[in-house]
Order: C-alpha cells, then sequence, then structure tokens
C-alpha cells in the first residue's frame, strides 16, 4: 500500500519538474523538438516491454520520463514561454 502512494506522489511530482527543467532550458526547448519525440519513443516502448515483463520499476521510470518530455516538447510550442518566435 505505501509502495503504491509513493509511486504514486513521485508520477504527481513528474509535472512539476517537467516545467522546472522546461522553464530551466527553455533556449533549447525549440532545437530539441525532435529529440523530445525520440525520448517519448523510447520511453514509451522501453514501458511496455517492462510493464509486460512485470518489471514495475522500469515501467514507472519510463512513465515519468515520458510525463516530463512531453511537457518540455508542449511547452517546445509556446512563444511566452519560450521567449521569441517559434521557428
Amino acid at each position: 500500500m505505501l509502495g503504491e502512494i509513493v509511486v504514486f506522489i513521485v508520477l504527481v511530482l513528474s509535472v512539476p519538474v517537467g516545467l522546472l527543467v522546461a522553464w530551466l532550458c527553455s533556449d533549447e526547448l525549440v532545437r530539441g523538438r525532435k529529440w523530445f519525440k525520440i525520448i517519448i519513443g523510447v520511453s514509451f516502448i522501453i514501458g511496455i516491454v517492462a510493464f509486460l515483463l512485470s518489471n514495475l520499476s522500469v515501467f514507472f521510470t519510463s512513465i515519468f520520463i515520458i510525463i516530463v518530455s512531453l511537457i518540455s516538447f508542449i511547452k517546445s510550442f509556446d512563444k511566452k514561454w519560450i521567449g521569441r518566435v517559434i521557428e
């Protein structure tokens, strides 16, 4: 029971971590779009394989990485966030 609560808290904390990473690296967001897509795709595949193999620690780590990368990818299209015209 306690393990599930900890996993839930860590996954919820991935949202502010994603926003913090996007804010700290706002100048790199536009150039990193291709890499965000790759990270999301690879993490998704690894997450599915880990889930099928019942390796839940790798599965939840993949979900964390997907959330953080997805937030950075979404913020790369926000003109206010990156402070310049989108390329």
